[in-house]
């Protein structure tokens, strides 16, 4: 688990090795938006289902001053595989959340964290039968 907070964009390839790890969270700077302990609750228990699947094993976690991003790898020295973003500024038009995915395609924008979790949560989904 990484956690790192500043100015750093997480869609930028890292400069060599594997993302720092750290046992403790630093207390959110003033001004830093954050994801609230629902909406991680509710990230984790797809991160949980995906890791027991063996497609996901590794996240990164970065608090911005102008969103909160969570980012999914299969290899931690890989790029990541989506991002879940939390852009506030985004609440009065396309919707706070949004996944994106490696190749920096918006995979799905909404309001509701939920929704736009069920784009990349194809467990979720059931096949109907005959």
């Amino acid at each position: 688990m990484s956690f790192s907070s500043g100015d750093v964009d997480p869609s930028q390839p890292f400069g060599g090795g594997a993302p720092a790890r750290s046992s403790t969270a630093s207390p959110p700077i003033p001004n830093q938006v954050t994801f609230s302990r629902r909406e991680l609750n509710r990230i984790f228990d797809l991160y949980g289902r995906k890791v027991a699947a063996g497609e996901w094993r590794d996240y990164a976690i970065d608090f911005l001053k102008d969103r909160a991003v969570f980012s999914v790898f299969r290899r931690a020295s890989e790029v990541p595989l989506y991002r879940i973003e939390k852009d506030p500024k985004l609440a009065r038009k396309q919707g706070v959340y949004s996944v994106i995915s490696a190749t920096g395609l918006i995979v799905r924008r909404g309001h509701e964290l939920d929704r736009v979790l069920r784009s990349i949560d194809k467990s979720s989904l059931a096949l109907v039968g005959n």
